[in-house]
């Protein structure tokens, strides 16, 4: 199992390289990423960058719930945005906290531990990339599933989810022993 880098390393704030070609490599690594994911269960992780593991390429993959099947993401990037004014988020906080809405939905990453934010996503994209085949797709995502691919290609660009919180001047939440703590920042 890899292990999963976390904040302040340097790799998660810079852009990553694309990838130039899909080989017994990117698959072994596609699979060890998978089986990281997978193991992340505190909290559980619903998708997984290659610079979140120490690789500077344009690869994610996402398993949205436990029964999903995981999905393979090379050289995504986003090409249409539906605007929308609603929160969606990797995770639905039933954490008692009496400065947060209980059942408010709040991201989180797998390399920044215990921190959470109610981030504001598009609902609605139209995304490019190419599958472990080498084939092209194109398609849209909405909902959770978008929500977690904008996350994603953020690590791809070097944008972490806690800059997207701080941009739309909204509260980081710091979670300690089961309750939720506003961050002072």
């Amino acid at each position: 199992m890899l292990k999963v880098v976390n904040v302040p390393d340097p790799i998660l704030g810079k852009p990553v390289k694309p990838v130039k070609k899909i080989d017994g490599k990117i698959i072994k690594l596609v699979k060890e990423m998978e089986k990281t994911l997978v193991a992340q269960n505190d909290p559980p992780g619903v998708g997984l960058a290659a610079p979140q593991i120490g690789y500077d390429l344009a690869l994610f993959i996402i398993k949205p719930t436990p029964e999903s099947k995981t999905e393979i993401f090379i050289n995504a990037r986003i090409l249409k945005i539906e605007k929308s004014t609603e929160t969606l988020t990797d995770k639905t906080s039933g954490k008692k906290n009496k400065k947060l809405k209980k059942g408010t939905p709040l991201e989180g990453c797998l390399s920044i531990p215990r921190i959470w934010s109610p981030v504001k996503r598009p609902e609605k994209i139209l995304i490019e990339y190419q599958i472990i085949t080498g084939e092209k797709k194109t398609r849209w995502v909405s909902g959770f599933e978008a929500t977690i691919i904008q996350h994603e290609v953020d690590h791809l660009n070097g944008i972490l989810f806690t800059q997207r919180s701080l941009e739309q001047n909204i509260p980081l939440f710091e979670e300690k022993e089961g309750e939720l703590h506003r961050l002072k920042y």
